[in-house]
């Protein structure tokens, strides 16, 4: 009888024992568990506050230090996607590029102008417009805009935008209001809406052709650059030697003329 109390006294003690064991075991695993998360995380928020106290949001040249910085906050931004890209050549800055382009106002999608909203007079043999029987202008088809490109002629955003154009292709611009018409409001017309002050715009754009800018008329009685004045100018032979001209006295330089502001495309 007594062998038998301690045979499953034995027993009891057995078994409360490996309870105890298997009820730390999951608290153990848990607890390891969670560690390599922790650990992940500290790891990575570690390089990412170095990165952003040493390097420099943009790539810069030598002798520049690397400073600590915030956040980098762009004010605007000027984005243009291709839609079909042009087979001929590219066009060049300082060139007159014709163009065909309809622009909208990128908060309501209203459309302001057009290339095609613009006749154009009909010019005669004898380089004049011809007059309807009214004594008005004949109107033709409308032409392509001419564009000075490159040269500060239009506003910003068409200057920077369509760089890199080939003739044929057409581009879809994204205008910031502050590389189009700025605080500068145009108001309405019975033929065309207005465009709000600080409105960004949108254009599709196509380059027809690009020519030669035009050269400046040359003063009258002014001989073309390495065209003597008239034939046999040059010295006669056995003729006496001349004085010397007496040196010119230079003059100040002329202040340089004011940039017209861009105001092409405009509405009419």
């Amino acid at each position: 009888m007594n062998r038998l109390v301690l045979i499953l006294s034995v027993a009891a003690f057995a078994a409360a024992a490996s309870a105890q064991t298997s009820s730390k075991t999951p608290a153990t695993s848990a607890s390891t568990a969670k560690s390599p998360t922790k650990a992940a995380a500290t790891s990575t928020a570690a390089p990412a506050t170095a990165a952003s106290a040493t390097q420099p949001w943009i790539k810069l040249p030598p002798g520049i230090p690397n400073v600590a910085h915030l956040p980098v906050k762009t004010p605007f931004s000027m984005r243009y996607e291709d839609i079909t890209v042009g087979t001929g050549t590219e066009g060049e800055a300082g060139k007159i590029w014709h163009i065909k382009y309809t622009g909208w106002r990128a908060a309501d999608g209203v459309k302001f102008d057009s290339w095609d909203d613009h006749k154009q007079p009909v010019i005669g043999t004898d380089g004049k417009p011809e007059l309807d029987a009214d004594g008005k202008p004949k109107m033709g088809d409308p032409q392509p805009m001419a564009v000075p490109q490159g040269v500060g002629r239009v506003i910003p955003g068409f200057d920077y935008g369509l760089e890199g154009m080939k003739i044929g292709g057409k581009r879809r611009l994204f205008i910031p209001w502050q590389m189009a018409y700025g605080t500068h409001a145009i108001p309405d017309h019975p033929d065309h809406p207005g465009i709000p002050a600080k409105s960004d715009l949108i254009f599709d754009v196509e380059l027809v052709s690009v020519t030669e800018m035009p050269q400046p008329p040359m003063p009258p009685n002014q001989p073309a650059p390495g065209v003597p004045p008239h034939p046999g100018a040059g010295a006669q032979p056995n003729a006496a030697p001349t004085a010397p001209p007496a040196p010119a006295t230079s003059a100040p330089p002329a202040s340089p003329a004011a940039p017209a502001a861009p105001t092409q495309p405009q509405p009419k």
